[in-house]
């Protein structure tokens, strides 16, 4: 019997797992770009139960990535207005990278933001963060470089890339 990836809708119900993940995947995406001390303050502002609860009654669509009853993965996409479209997040537990989990998220948010009347389909990502080829591999293209202040003295350094739809 093989097992199958499942990407599904998420609701309030999998905070707690969203949770879990980020805390999961967070110090291998970001542990040598971050410091310790802002890789903790973004994971408090982005990922407090009352932050995605507040994402998710916003619009912020998220998946989740399963194998069975086993979920280690999600995406969460959101309309910005004018057909434009943002892949908010999309983080798997770093064992299950490259099985195809990642992809299986971009297309679903690609696929909702098709069908919701997005012509793009724009992200951040951190400037020396490893997923810029990720993405690029998938057809996303830097478009602006930003340097955001997020409070605490940090700033987010990225790229914003852009795909068509």
């Amino acid at each position: 019997m093989s097992t199958q990836l499942i990407i599904r809708k998420a609701t309030t119900a999998d905070i707690a797992d969203i949770r879990r993940i980020a805390q999961a995947t967070w110090p291998d995406a970001y542990g040598n770009i971050l410091s310790p001390e802002q890789l903790q303050y973004m994971l408090n502002w982005m990922y407090s139960e009352n932050s995605l609860e507040e994402q998710m009654n916003k619009g912020h669509q998220f998946y989740m990535a399963a194998l069975e009853s086993d979920v280690f993965g999600f995406a969460s996409v959101s309309a910005e207005g004018d057909g434009m479209f943002k892949l908010n997040k999309l983080y798997v537990i770093p064992i299950t990278q490259k099985t195809g989990a990642g992809k299986a998220l971009l297309m679903e948010t690609v696929n909702y933001a098709k069908e919701n009347g997005g012509n793009k389909l724009i992200l951040q990502v951190n400037r020396v963060n490893n997923a810029k080829g990720f993405y690029e591999k998938h057809g996303f293209v830097i478009t602006k470089e930003i340097d955001l202040e997020i409070g605490e003295g940090f700033f987010m350094n990225d790229y914003i890339m852009e795909l068509g739809l």
